[in-house]
């Protein structure tokens, strides 16, 4: 057999090959070009019996907690990245292909305090990838995200305009807190109407604007969700508004979410005020949530601080009218920003985004300047999204414009708009591209690629879905709850998401790519129900979130694996060998550590080192059987095993657990 054939039957190379073949006990010369075929047969029998036991002692090394060396035959081959230069901790972890809590760790680590939806630049990532053993280089090309920021930035240069055709308009505000704090229940109080009831589970889904008059002016609010899942769209309502009112309860003090909203809008750089909830209540307990407060550096007015605290009760209505007369007053500290130009053509954000089955596509806009109006051409990143057939108020009712500061909903667009987006009535719309297509699929685009197989994912699972909802928030919010649940051997891959109804397209993509669907306050049609059950394709629909993600968390919970450790529990020292067989051994000795017990997993060692390992399934004391015995004793036993323990060798014993 030549020799380059025995390299390649062992996966090994030729100079490998001769390197070890002389500890094998072969010595056929490092010039050979062949061998006999019965000594290859040897030496391939050798190789397998030390193969095993080079494993076996990569085995008894991990259980001793000792360092394994291992040769490596090349260097670890390391991935090239490119990123733009702003990206946030989520689309990084995306393109790493690593679970998000590995890189928060590591931005941590690093001193970067960071949520999956912050962005971090290029310099930064850079540091943090190659610790990760990537290399990171700067992307060629600009991102939708990049293309995202110049929108943001164009926005804001618009709103900074102070020239002579400025106006007042409407204060937008954010309403924002813990899950439960009553956010939703104080705008309740405010409109008169009954928002909570039309919520599934009592719990806000979408954001939502609306207005109300106070003392003849008009105040614009946003009502944000304040459910955990909801990270990333709090974060753009901050975005939008002019002042914030942070909702906190006065039985419950400050929260995890509260915190995360104090940073938002510390962020943002939103005057804000408190409103200290169901102090109805007999457990409220107000001057508790104020030192909490100070304990953050937000010091009360009546402590001689900064912050504006106003006490209500959503429940009964309490103090709602001095909340509003101080969120007018705010207002009125910051009446030099809160103004826009009515009369130059229209710009705003997204804050809500779904496909209606009778509409089409449907989204709210905050007009942040300029007067949008029936008949003007939308614009966003470039491209031609529709006409402005029909425009609604927050009351659902017919206007024909919408001027600076007003929420309402647009019919006429040819695709769903996500949230945050920056929307406008372009100068030229014959200069916009008119190719929407280029957009839908950019928008249809799998955006969570964090599940992606590749070659070093070496037992890794995966969870794969279709996610349909009634709105883009939900789908958002959807994702970024499922990429906390990921752990380094389970990931979520989404195979596919959208808006609307679950159609026949969704079914056949689940069948092919092995995923379930998940439809979010959306269902099939009876005949894409019928097609599923054919097809033998799960699909669970659900109402609340929180029901979907604790659904997916047992689903993980059943693909993990059970890691068995061994733990040391006592030592024996050999005193005599009384009989010796080919696969096991009668010997005595002293117990002079810990208890010797029947086990599977026994070391045999001499000097030290390791040299072996076995089982024992038969242990005496005092001429009787034993289960185990103590330090200090004697006793004797049948080691399952190598024959190759001597007096004065010490066993150790090691008992698994799961």
């Amino acid at each position: 057999m030549n020799i380059s054939e025995l390299s390649r039957q062992l996966k090994v190379t030729s100079t490998e090959l001769f390197d070890k073949l002389p500890e094998l006990g072969f010595d056929i010369g490092r010039r050979a070009i062949k061998v006999d075929d019965r000594i290859a047969a040897k030496i391939i029998e050798a190789w397998k019996r030390q193969s095993k036991k080079d494993r076996e002692m990569t085995k008894i090394a991990e259980i001793r907690g000792e360092a394994v060396e291992v040769e490596d035959s090349a260097e670890k081959e390391i991935i090239e990245v490119k990123i733009p230069a702003v990206i946030t901790v989520r689309e990084f972890a995306d393109m790493l292909s690593l679970p998000i809590n590995k890189v928060l760790t590591e931005l941590m680590k690093n001193g970067v305090l960071a949520s999956m939806n912050e962005r971090i630049d290029f310099d930064t990532a850079s540091i943090v990838g190659e610790e990760l053993g990537f290399k990171i280089n700067p992307s060629d090309t600009k991102t939708q995200d990049s293309s995202s920021d110049e929108e943001q930035k164009k926005l804001e240069d618009i709103l900074k305009n102070r020239d002579s055709e400025v106006k007042p308009r409407p204060p937008v505000i954010v309403v924002m807190g813990h899950v439960d704090h009553g956010k939703t229940k104080i705008l309740d109080a405010i409109r008169k109407t009954d928002v909570v009831a039309g919520e599934s589970g009592g719990i806000t889904q979408h954001i939502g604007a609306y207005q109300i008059q106070k003392e003849g002016r008009i105040i614009t609010f946003i009502d944000t969700p304040g459910h955990e899942a909801f990270t990333a769209m709090r974060s753009r309502g901050a975005r939008v508004a002019d002042i914030a009112i942070l909702v906190v309860a006065a039985d419950d003090s400050i929260q995890p979410q509260t915190k995360e909203a104090i940073k938002i809008i510390s962020d943002a750089g939103l005057p804000y005020v408190v409103a200290i909830n169901k102090i109805d209540k007999a457990e409220a307990n107000i001057e508790k949530v104020k030192q909490d407060l100070s304990a953050m550096n937000l010091l009360p007015e009546e402590w001689g601080g900064k912050v504006i605290i106003a006490s209500v009760s959503a429940k009964d209505g309490t103090g709602i009218d001095d909340l509003l007369e101080t969120v007018l007053l705010v207002a009125d500290m910051e009446k030099d920003t809160i103004v826009a130009d009515p009369k130059r053509p229209a710009i705003g954000t997204i804050i809500e985004s779904h496909v209606s089955k009778g509409e089409g596509p449907v989204a709210t806009i905050l007009v942040q300047s300029g007067t949008l109006k029936i008949g003007d051409s939308l614009g966003m990143s470039g491209t031609l999204v529709g006409k402005v057939r029909m425009l609604k108020n927050y009351k659902g009712d017919n206007v024909i414009e919408a001027l600076p500061g007003t929420p309402v909903r647009i019919l006429g667009l040819k695709l769903s708009p996500e949230v945050g987006s920056i929307l406008e009535v372009p100068l030229d719309a014959k200069s916009l591209s008119k190719d929407a297509k280029q957009q839908k699929q950019r928008q249809e685009k799998d955006f969570s690629t964090h599940a992606k197989l590749i070659d070093s994912d070496a037992g890794v699972k995966f969870i794969n879905l279709i996610i349909k909802a009634d709105v883009l928030g939900s789908v958002e919010a959807i994702i970024e709850s499922l990429a906390k649940l990921e752990t380094d051997k389970i990931k979520v891959k989404i195979v596919g998401k959208g808006l609307g109804i679950i159609t026949e397209t969704d079914v056949l993509k689940a069948e092919a790519t092995g995923s379930k669907i998940i439809g979010f306050h959306i269902k099939p049609a009876m005949m894409v129900a019928d097609l599923a059950r054919d097809k033998k394709i799960e699909i669970k629909y659900y109402e609340v979130i929180y029901h979907l993600i604790e659904d997916i968390q047992k689903e993980i919970e059943s693909l993990k694996e059970i890691d068995i450790v061994r733990k040391l529990i006592g030592k024996l020292e050999v005193l005599k060998v009384f009989r010796k067989e080919t696969k096991n051994m009668i010997i005595g000795g002293r117990v002079i550590d810990g208890i010797v017990a029947l086990c599977e997993m026994v070391i045999v060692t001499r000097d030290g080192k390791a040299l072996s390992s076995g089982s024992v399934k038969r242990l005496e004391s005092g001429k009787q059987s034993a289960d185990k015995v103590s330090s200090g004793q004697e006793c004797g036993l049948s080691f399952d095993g190598s024959p190759i323990i001597e007096e004065g060798d010490v066993l150790e014993f090691y008992e698994e657990q799961k």
